[in-house]
């Protein structure tokens, strides 16, 4: 049985990274090996300089992968906020419109993005977000922060309501009992909606390409696409700026990843 389940790790891992692998095999690879039969296998070190021509190559990549980490980070830090003080609200609270609230976070994953962008481009137009990282921010947030809410409230749902009547009895304040007695018993799910957060605001692109026109203030996904030209598409230089943009989200991952295992650990050991 244990063989059984190694193989099938051994398989899930190979089906997870042959992409990875793949991508980064076209990224090491001349421009004749891209087409040849049958396709090369090996990636190529003598063709390490696509990475650095794709870095610096007369676009401003760097710059892109800025724009994602504060578009990503902004999201993800504002949604958890919002969602954390909503799911609370929503899990232990009792008030008039309580089950609409929720009706209505369900509701905004109805409706696609494609559908708003016109609304939200006026509005945006109106308040002064258009070509403005903030806007991005605020769009992504409206999206993602109703999925951390139920992910956040499952898990509140779960905690015994004991726990805060002990805590009110020694004096405890309100959001001291949010923060210190309740949220460290749920930080698994909230690492997990952040993970989910993060990478909806990283993988941005149906706003950023609709809302920005300046260069500069692109995401990288937008970057990658203006890659693709109309009759040539340099495909290596193209896998080697998505490896780029890709290593960040993967070390997210692997960073919040850990923090997921140790929260759902820490209640193992008894103090």
């Amino acid at each position: 049985m244990t063989t059984l389940r190694r193989l099938t790790v051994l398989v899930l891992v190979v089906f997870a990274g042959f992409p990875l692998y793949w991508m980064l095999v076209t990224a090491l690879s001349g421009d004749r090996e891209l087409f040849r039969k049958p396709p090369r296998a090996v990636p190529d070190p003598g063709q390490a300089g696509n990475l650095g021509e794709a870095v610096s190559g007369g676009v401003p990549l760097d710059r892109w992968l800025l724009n994602s980490t504060v578009i990503a980070a902004g999201t993800t830090v504002l949604s958890l906020a919002m969602a954390v003080l909503a799911a609370y609200a929503i899990s232990r609270f009792r008030f008039r419109g309580r089950g609409l609230a929720g009706l209505a976070m369900f509701v905004t994953q109805m409706l696609p993005e494609a559908l708003l962008v016109v609304p939200l481009y006026t509005l945006f137009l109106g308040f002064g977000l258009l070509n403005s990282l903030t806007g991005l921010v605020l769009a992504n947030t409206a999206f993602a922060m109703p999925v951390a809410v139920w992910i956040i409230k499952g898990a509140m749902d779960a905690v015994p309501h004991e726990l805060e009547e002990a805590a009110r009895v020694d004096g405890c304040p309100k959001y001291a009992i949010l923060g210190q007695v309740v949220l460290p018993l749920v930080a698994p799910s909230v690492a997990a909606a952040g993970i989910i957060t993060f990478f909806t605001a990283w993988n941005e692109y149906l706003f950023a390409v609709k809302f920005l026109t300046d260069e500069s203030k692109w995401p990288a996904s937008v970057g990658l696409a203006s890659f693709i030209g109309e009759f040539v598409t340099p495909l290596n230089l193209v896998m080697s700026a998505a490896l780029v943009f890709s290593v960040p989200a993967v070390a997210f991952f692997l960073l919040v990843q850990r923090r997921i295992v140790g929260g759902l650990t820490a209640g193992a050991v008894k103090g």
